[in-house]
């Protein structure tokens, strides 16, 4: 199916949305107390950026549910806010790689990949159950990208994880968080220019 690509999907489709979006909140509300915890106790900043990505993504499904059945200016704005946090979530990953770079510590690779499979099987259930509507208006499309980058920062995280074993080092950790703000920049740059552009035609 290509998803809903109309102002409206209708009730019963709504309805069905409303249902995933309430799982997948609460999914990621949980893994980001999950990860918080494990990223502090094994000192990776990989694992808490994947935490912030899942607390901005817990925020942004929420928005998503209270604008579902609203007019397209009030979802494009909503995405535009999910743009503006994925954005100021990028930038705040690139600092704590830089302070983590300069501490030196090792982090823990076994609880980094523990953690990162975990959330990866999370995330990738989350992606299914939103693949059916990945299309429409910037607020479907931004909570897809959402879920779909998570999967990737948390693949990013597993190989972190072995390259931590390897090399013994910090600097796979680094390397890793450095990414996932990368990807979370570009996505942000996406959701906002589309949800300016829905703004603008409304207007």
């Amino acid at each position: 199916m290509g998803g809903c690509s109309n102002d409206s999907c209708g009730d019963l489709t709504d309805a069905r949305y409303r249902k995933v979006l309430w799982i997948i909140l609460f999914l990621n509300a949980g893994m980001f107390f999950v990860e918080v915890f494990a990223s502090f106790y094994s000192e990776s900043v990989s694992l808490l950026a994947d935490a912030g990505d899942f607390f901005a993504d817990a925020a942004n499904y929420g928005i998503s549910l209270y604008v579902l059945n609203k007019a397209l200016v009030m979802r494009a704005r909503a995405s535009l806010v999910k743009g503006l946090t994925m954005a100021l979530m990028g930038v705040f990953v690139l600092g704590n790689s830089i302070y983590h770079a300069l501490a030196n510590a090792v982090p823990q690779a076994e609880i980094m990949g523990a953690v990162g499979v975990l959330a990866l099987i999370v995330n990738l259930g989350s992606a299914g159950l939103l693949y059916h509507y990945r299309e429409g208006d910037s607020n479907r499309s931004s909570v897809w990208i959402c879920s779909r980058n998570d999967a990737i920062s948390n693949i990013m995280v597993i190989l972190a994880a072995l390259g931590v074993t390897v090399t013994q080092s910090h600097w796979p950790d680094i390397a890793v968080a450095s990414l996932i703000a990368i990807l979370f920049l570009r996505s942000a740059s996406s959701i906002i220019r589309l949800a300016l552009k829905e703004i603008s035609e409304s207007a």
